[in-house]
């Protein structure tokens, strides 16, 4: 396992490629080899069809971001990769908390109002929230309501889209 370093900061992978078997599983080896943790990690399909779109959630130093970018690129299957700070990207995660519904009272309502979290789903015996946000501030819920038994948590990786102007269209 890789040992952080005072110069590493968290960085956004995107990639851009075909919708082929396999694809992740030889993108993600090459952060396996090189003993890089995944902080997040999502998939999904792009605007074009038959073009995906993976965002990897990262924290490395510049140095080693541009190698994984490169090492990324010679994938075959792989139609373009590019990487930005925290500050390039505009971005969320997606929370779900599960609540049992005895919990639920004036304060806990409260609490949900204030970080602006919402009732998603209400069973006999729970409530499901969710919350969209940094990582930060879905954490920061998540240790609130642990002091009201939460049931289950969930959290997405990054969403993000890249403040630059380019489109997939231009790769």
């Amino acid at each position: 396992q890789r040992q952080m370093c005072i110069r590493d900061r968290r960085y956004t992978i995107f990639v851009i490629t075909e919708n082929f078997i396999g694809i992740l599983n030889r993108i993600t080896i090459i952060f396996t080899r090189r003993g890089i943790n995944i902080d997040a990690l999502t998939a999904s399909e792009s605007r074009i069809p038959g073009v995906h779109r993976i965002t990897i959630e990262v924290t490395v130093t510049e140095e080693t971001v541009i190698q994984l970018v490169n090492q990324i690129e010679k994938i075959i299957d792989v139609i373009k990769a590019f990487h930005h700070e925290d500050t390039g990207v505009v971005y969320q995660e997606l929370a779900l908390y599960k609540i049992p519904v005895s919990r639920l009272d004036g304060g806990l309502e409260k609490i949900i109002r204030d970080h602006h979290a919402k009732i998603i789903a209400a069973e006999p015996d729970f409530v499901v929230l969710e919350l969209t946000g940094h990582k930060e501030k879905t954490r920061e819920l998540l240790e609130i309501l642990k002091g009201y038994g939460i049931l289950e948590f969930a959290r997405s990786g990054r969403v993000a889209v890249a403040k630059r102007m380019l489109t997939i269209d231009s790769y």
